[in-house]
């Protein structure tokens, strides 16, 4: 996602659902008309107002190149390169640490614990990526069906388990088959 409206505010109009990402995505209305979609930041709510470029303040949701933030800071959606859109810490939960700068280069701290020397002028957003309990919820998939872990239909299905609340998410064709016990003796 580029966030190349350099020093144009936008407010926040709707943090909502995206059914593609783990992460929240936030609708923001530039005050130049145009409307744009980008990753949200935890603790970005509705009203906030959002600025990209190198004038912007350390603040949430904030676009600014890493040559311009502190070291320590937590940043998501970071260029790899310089001008490409970002790349890295893009899903739920996760962000990169800030450590040091030195010359060209800003060391970061990945998500998987990795060191990482990214170009100065690469841009990162402030902040560390929304729905971070996106990995506390567990589907299990089980024979071509969905279980919510922890839970289980009070009815046996054969060899089956399914949560009535969760046909829904089959796919049309599939079908809940109820076996009988005695299929594997036929001949």
């Amino acid at each position: 996602v580029k966030r190349n409206k350099y020093g144009i505010e936008a407010t926040v109009k709707a943090i909502e659902y995206d059914p593609n990402r783990s992460a929240r995505i936030a609708l923001l209305f530039y005050k130049d008309g145009e409307k744009r979609y980008i990753i949200a930041p935890d603790g970005l709510v509705t009203g906030s107002v959002v600025l990209s470029g190198e004038e912007a303040p350390i603040k949430v949701g904030n676009c600014l190149p890493l040559k311009n933030i502190p070291a320590g800071t937590f940043v998501h959606n970071i260029e790899m390169r310089p001008k490409k859109g970002g790349q890295i810490a893009r899903g739920a939960g996760t962000a990169a640490q800030i450590m040091a700068k030195e010359g060209k280069y800003v060391t970061l701290k990945m998500p998987s614990g990795e060191i990482r020397l990214i170009n100065e002028e690469c841009y990162a957003t402030i902040g560390v990526v929304s729905n971070k309990d996106h990995e506390n919820i567990n589907i299990h998939q089980s024979n071509g069906s969905l279980q919510v872990a922890g839970h289980q239909d009070q009815k046996r299905h054969g060899d089956l388990r399914v949560l009535s609340n969760t046909r829904h998410l089959l796919h049309p064709f599939q079908q809940v088959h109820r076996h009988s016990p005695w299929r594997y003796f036929s001949t």
